[in-house]
């Protein structure tokens, strides 16, 4: 039995191999063989206590806690990230902090958006407000998990705090966003669990930062320190499959690149985020078998920690909620007890006698995977955001444009000293140019542009206000990263003329910074998309001039290469692609293909939580597609509600002003579902119908909208208007005004 009584232990690549072979055979003593043993090639790394006894910025795990890292509730909602006594040399625990910190601003931090008063951690489970800070103590397992191949590394870890209640067993299996590490989940998913007393069970889903610095050769360790790859050897989170000559042949070519797991793994890790959920559960029910149950260690509860005795909550947001829709669906031992799907990147495939209905009538082109609607929005969003009818109704323009944005010429607003409403311009012409958007004028070329994008099912007039920010922010990323992503394309394989790197003012390639060794905490900040074949040679792709066009149009040569190979069709021309282009969009669509969701949640209770002016995975292609899925793959026997939330959006986190005058928090609405699924796992209330749940934007002026009230946002009703109801049958999904 592995000695868990010091604050930590942390192990070394031979270490932790020897300590989870003991675990798998010594667990349960006298050599019985282990109730719930480790999952298969599931290695421990290191197991620490926290203590929680102070807010601080202390590396002592006395003086950090598992919610927090320390900072409490003050510290989280600083707009000052937390510092380091060495940034050339940041700790693990430093690491660890600056990660959990970032994981909470996904959330809303803001005090008049409701945090600290509404949620938070200072706000106990029953919504009163304490006056302390919110520190939770216990301990932390973390962990990786690996076929054998010693890429893929996914990281596990489960947190356990100290008022855990064997006799009350719960878990809560919360999968991290986007590329998010493990501790991505932790401002919502985690929080809630461990405030409810439940161990919470994450996963990076094998995508994680996983950062490799291809000129430097560094890589990062799974508890983010970035070190020599022969340094790290087994303990890498992620390493390209360049070396030696091959790696110094690609940095002749493209010097100061970089390569990340989620995009060049080449695992396709999407199509095992079930299968990561799953293990993390699995390595939860060790971990508390391990603390309360194996060799009488509590004498109140001797017995075996087990799905009869624990419910669990399979839960996440955004890519999150889209793994714990699949690991439900795959669940074929009943580990999952309920599932709290947050805005899930929910990929449905063939909408082939499915239909969404909104208002009575058909949504044109729902369901679409999302390759295909990142693809399809970041070749016409940057010019569809300069149209009249893509602005708020307030009139603010959240992103790049006018009033109640950033001062002009900040980051938000210019690459590499260009203008970013300049190269939305120049997209419209070359859009026109290419007979892919009408009109003579750029106002004509921008609705018309628009109108393209309501066609393909970005409808919400409201989400119209964040197509400048979310092209600005994530839709090339997007679309170059799961296009390379979903066909395991090598770094060298320079897809579509695109890759990563660091970027001077000029928006030309530079070394990384010394602030790489930060990324762990970061979660990406430290490079920009490359257009390699911009005219003059590598641009940061928002100012990359098309050889095709010979304007600074954002790349869009670059970008239709992605659009094709996302579905096998030139997107100008509209024939089919031939030779090496169309084996690489076989090899895209073969990938989107094993990712996809079947619909069966095998009668589980599930909440799918919608955001309606949502524009990073937008309900007409996600959510409300997923529910049609449902109800035709499970029928009478579905227990899925819908809840679909008026002014709740993707990225509530984002200090811009301007959101705060149009959108409520997503934060307070997944609490809200957690606490159903709560309940009805308790045997209590049935979970309400599907609805529509209608909320009042704060308003006043961008950047000092008033503080939000629950008058703002009412809670999902227990006996919702007719006229809010949502219905789902026989593969048709119907969604009130």
């Amino acid at each position: 039995m592995m000695n868990t009584t010091t604050s930590t232990t942390t192990t070394t690549a031979v270490g932790a191999a020897l300590i989870a072979v003991c675990l798998s055979a010594c667990a349960g003593g006298n050599n019985d063989p282990a109730p719930h043993p480790l999952p298969a090639g599931v290695l421990v790394q290191s197991v620490t206590t926290y203590g929680a006894a102070a807010v601080t910025t202390s590396d002592s795990p006395a003086t950090q806690d598992l919610l927090t890292a320390g900072l409490g509730k003050s510290g989280i909602a600083s707009a000052t990230p937390p510092g380091y006594a060495d940034k050339l040399k940041p700790t693990a625990a430093e690491l660890r902090r600056a990660a959990i910190y970032t994981a909470h601003h996904l959330s809303n931090t803001a005090a008049t958006a409701g945090y600290g008063t509404l949620f938070g951690p200072n706000v106990a489970i029953d919504g009163r407000v304490d006056g302390g800070e919110g520190l939770i103590p216990g301990k932390e397992y973390l962990a990786y998990a690996d076929d054998g191949s010693g890429k893929k590394n996914v990281v596990l870890m489960v947190q356990v705090p100290a008022n855990f209640n064997p006799a009350k067993s719960c878990i809560v299996a919360a999968s991290s966003p986007g590329s998010f590490g493990v501790y991505g989940a932790i401002g919502m998913a985690g929080q809630w669990g461990l405030k409810h007393g439940c161990a919470v069970a994450y996963t990076d889903e094998g995508k994680g930062v996983g950062f490799h610095d291809l000129g430097a050769d560094l890589v990062d360790k799974i508890d983010g320190q970035l070190v020599s790859r022969a340094e790290a050897g087994p303990l890498a989170h992620f390493a390209a499959d360049l070396a030696g000559a091959a790696l110094a042949a690609y940095n002749s070519v493209f010097p100061n690149r970089i390569a990340v797991k989620h995009f060049f793994s080449g695992q396709n890790p999407e199509a095992e985020w079930g299968k990561n959920v799953l293990d993390s559960i699995r390595l939860a029910y060790w971990v508390l078998n391990e603390e309360y149950a194996a060799n009488g260690k509590s004498a109140a509860f001797p017995g075996p920690i087990d799905p009869s005795n624990t419910k669990v909550i399979a839960t996440g947001y955004s890519n999150g909620g889209g793994s714990a829709l699949r690991a439900a669906e795959q669940d074929v031992t009943g580990l999952i007890g309920g599932v709290v799907a947050t805005i899930p990147n929910a990929q449905v495939g063939d909408m082939s006698g499915l239909a969404v209905n909104f208002d009575g009538a058909p949504v044109a082109n729902a369901g679409k995977p999302f390759i295909d609607y990142y693809s399809y929005r970041a070749i016409f969003a940057p010019c569809a955001a300069i149209a009249a009818g893509a602005q708020a109704p307030s009139g603010v323009r959240p992103g790049w444009l006018g009033a109640g944005t950033a001062p002009r010429g900040t980051p938000a607003t210019q690459v590499g000293g260009q203008e970013l409403q300049t190269v939305a311009i120049n997209r419209c012409q070359s859009l026109a140019d290419k007979g892919l958007v009408s009109g003579a004028t750029s106002a004509e070329q921008a609705d018309s542009a628009l109108a393209a994008m309501r066609a393909y099912g970005f409808t919400d007039p409201v989400s119209g206000a964040l197509l400048a920010f979310n092209y600005r922010f994530l839709d090339v990323i997007s679309a170059f990263g799961y296009v390379t992503a979903a066909g395991k394309f090598s770094v060298a394989d320079n897809v579509c003329g695109f890759s990563l790197a660091a970027t001077d003012p000029t928006g030309n390639v530079k070394p990384q910074p010394p602030e790489e060794k930060l990324l762990f905490g970061q979660a990406a900040a430290t490079y920009d998309v490359i257009y390699n074949d911009a005219v003059g040679g590598a641009k940061h792709a928002y100012i990359g001039v098309s050889p095709s066009t010979g304007r600074m149009d954002g790349s869009l040569d670059g970008e239709l290469c992605l659009r094709g190979l996302a579905t096998g069709v030139d997107p100008v021309s509209g024939v089919a692609l031939t030779g090496g282009a169309l084996a690489n969009s076989e090899r895209v669509r073969a990938g989107v293909r094993a990712s996809q969701l079947g619909g069966d949640l095998r009668g589980k209770p599930t909440v799918l939580l919608g955001g309606r002016s949502d524009v990073a995975t937008p309900v007409n292609h996600a959510a409300r597609a997923y529910l049609a899925l449902n109800s035709r793959s499970e029928g009478g026997r579905s227990k899925l509600r819908y809840y679909e939330i008026t002014n709740v959006q993707h990225l509530d986190g984002v200090p811009i002003a301007g959101f705060d005058t149009l959108f409520v928090p997503l934060h307070y609405y997944f609490n809200n579902a957690m606490d159903l699924m709560w309940v009805q796992l308790n045997g209590g209330a049935a979970l309400p119908q599907s609805q529509v749940v209608r909320t009042t934007p704060r308003g006043g002026s961008p950047g000092a909208a008033p503080a939000i009230t629950v008058a703002n946002m009412p809670p999902i009703s227990a006996a919702p208007s007719a006229a809010d109801v949502v219905g789902a049958t026989n593969g048709s999904a119907s969604i009130p005004k």
